[in-house]
């Protein structure tokens, strides 16, 4: 047990991140502590800064430090097409592939009844209000490939169908380099059921 109370509870502190236990976070603390402290403090404003200043995109959900995002914001993205997807990292992760150019509507989750989850808590009727109001020709339904995130995906493409919006599902299979004998059946079966034709 350490002598400090201020170490063990940033020891505590850092076990909230998620993938870290006590032994990881007590690493973490004392590297800070030792060899870093401009780090740590650096790490500490940021922190304090991005609780003050990190709010919702009052348009996609997405995290913003003003009322409308940079991708909201921006005249060079498309507002004809739209990517639904269930959180922030989603939005990071298809950002970075530089293969879509359009907008987002962030849900914030996706449908669990067994965790209390419904359609409030996602949003669905903001992004009504927002189908209403924009010139969305196409979502992109970018769920997870789960039981949750197909029965999402078909939610939003109930309420896309009532403002006859065309919907398309992100495809899935066997990833780019991989080797057949490596891949789980799963997903080779729905490779197998997406498949496309030849060229």
């Amino acid at each position: 047990m350490s002598s400090s109370p201020s170490l063990v509870e940033l020891v505590t502190a850092l076990t909230c991140l998620p993938g870290v236990g006590q032994k990881s976070a007590q690493r973490m603390a004392l590297y800070l502590i030792e060899r870093d402290q401009n780090g740590a403090r650096r790490l500490a404003n940021a922190t304090l800064d991005a609780l003050e200043k990190v709010q919702h995109c009052k348009q996609c959900r997405n995290f913003s430090d003003t009322d409308l995002c940079e991708i909201c914001a921006s005249d060079k993205r498309g507002s004809g097409t739209l990517c639904v997807v269930e959180t922030p990292a989603d939005v990071l992760a298809i950002e970075a592939s530089g293969a879509f150019q359009g907008t987002y509507f962030v849900l914030l989750g996706r449908l669990s009844p067994l965790d209390g989850i419904g359609p409030d808590q996602l949003g669905l009727d903001e992004l009504e209000k927002y189908l209403v109001e924009s010139s969305v020709e196409e979502i992109i339904l970018a769920t997870s490939a789960t039981v949750e995130g197909d029965i999402t995906a078909q939610f939003v493409a109930d309420i896309a169908r009532k403002f006859n919006i065309n919907t398309s599902r992100l495809a899935r299979g066997i990833p780019l380099g991989g080797e057949l004998e490596y891949v789980d059946s799963g997903t080779l079966s729905r490779a197998l059921s997406g498949r496309q034709q030849y060229s």
